[in-house]
């Protein structure tokens, strides 16, 4: 296995552990059910949501038929993406895809262990609130954004010149 793929496992790892992390915390120890919403800055606050279905609550209403799709798609994707991931020629690429993939299987545990996905960070200005989301969302963000950019400026250019 080369350092790249190494590195791409090892930040796929570090962000399932951070996102399982911090849902631990957030639902144990300092039990942000109870306590919800905590105001930590005057546009940031924490909460508790439950998403059943995917991003922005789409196809949430239709149980554990759904629950049980989302996580098999879930892990599906993550498997793709880590043979990606395996072939990928430059680090960029890799680190992106680890983001992607870590991500999508701390949403995917979720999913299994809580039957949906616990969302906390609430950004919120002028009384709009933005969706709620966690740390495996912010993977897939900047998972995205990282393959975005690559496809763009980095090695998915150079490919296509």
């Amino acid at each position: 296995m080369s350092a790249r793929t190494t590195t791409g496992f090892v930040v796929m790892a570090a962000t399932v552990a951070l996102d399982q992390a911090s849902k631990w915390w957030l639902l144990g120890p300092y039990d942000i059910g109870t306590r919800q919403p905590v105001e930590v800055t005057s546009f940031f606050n924490l909460v508790l949501t439950w998403n059943t279905g995917i991003s922005f609550g789409l196809l949430g209403t239709y149980g554990d038929l759904t629950r049980w799709l989302l996580t098999g798609f879930a892990v599906a994707v993550a498997i793709a993406l880590a043979v990606w991931m395996i072939r990928a020629t430059n680090l960029l690429l890799t680190v992106a895809l680890a983001f992607v993939i870590g991500g999508a299987l701390g949403n995917a545990i979720d999913r299994v262990v809580h039957g949906a996905v616990a969302d906390f960070f609430d950004f919120h200005l002028a009384g709009w609130h933005f969706w709620a989301f966690n740390i495996a969302d912010s993977a897939i963000s900047i998972g995205v954004a990282l393959l975005l950019w690559d496809a763009f400026f980095g090695s998915g250019r150079r490919q296509s010149e």
